[in-house]
């Protein structure tokens, strides 16, 4: 490989891809074929974000997880994104420490849509949820 296609090599901290669907169990095996991937069929609710998810896992172990994300509710943070018709919704990087990421993020004018929480899905590591200039929702999660 020449220089150029070494530039676009992943590095390893990209984790997953989040869309945000109306009904997991509806979508979930579709959606995984559709992509080539594998679903283990685990649903987890996490009451702090208001949301069901599951992960769709790549046969490409280096791949991103795809994370399927359903509202829980009214108060869910992603009931709006829904009813605006779902979809790709963000993407998530781990980072070493969610306080140095959003100082980082601060400094570049981002916003901190929601501060440092626990996340069930990851075993309660904290996770941090950021919008760039450009509109891009972030998660991060804490290594």
């Amino acid at each position: 490989m020449g220089s150029i296609a070494l530039s676009w090599m992943p590095r390893g901290t990209f984790h997953h891809v989040g869309f945000v669907v109306a009904a997991i169990r509806d979508v979930a095996e579709d959606f995984a074929q559709s992509i080539d991937s594998e679903w283990d069929g685990e649903i987890v609710y996490d009451p702090h974000q208001q949301v069901r998810v599951t992960f769709l896992r790549s046969k490409a172990p280096a791949d991103p997880l795809i994370e399927l994300i359903e509202p829980e509710g009214d108060k869910s943070p992603v009931l709006s994104f829904l009813k605006r018709g779902g979809g790709l919704h963000h993407v998530c990087y781990v980072v070493d420490s969610l306080e140095k990421q959003l100082e980082t993020c601060s400094s570049r004018s981002m916003v901190v849509v929601r501060p440092p929480l626990p996340a069930v899905a990851f075993g309660n590591r904290r996770i941090a949820w950021v919008c760039t200039n450009n509109k891009l929702l972030i998660e991060y999660l804490e290594r």
